[in-house]
């Protein structure tokens, strides 16, 4: 029972280094993205105060990230766009 309960854990809250091995990306750009508070969400557990990270939430975080880019979103591919017109200056 104490294992079953224990890989549930384990599946549901990853380190910095199984995140990073998840995402497909190193250890240190997770470090980089925590220091800059642009990655996923993440949180200290413990009385060591790891760096813990949601599975679901990598997901979602993933997910957001393939939505905002245009390669991925045909709606914010600017190809797809009609070219805007300049605007002309004044003569002051």
């Amino acid at each position: 029972m104490l294992n079953q309960s224990q890989s549930a854990v384990e599946t549901t809250f990853l380190n910095v280094q199984n995140a990073a091995k998840y995402m497909g990306i190193s250890a240190n750009t997770l470090y980089v993205w925590r220091h800059r508070r642009q990655g996923p969400p993440s949180f200290r557990m413990g009385p060591g105060g790891r760096v813990m990270y949601r599975r679901d939430l990598l997901d979602e975080w993933l997910s957001e990230q393939q939505q905002a880019d245009s390669r991925s979103n045909p709606t914010l591919d600017p190809l797809n766009r009609a070219p805007r017109q300049r605007e002309r200056r004044r003569a002051a």
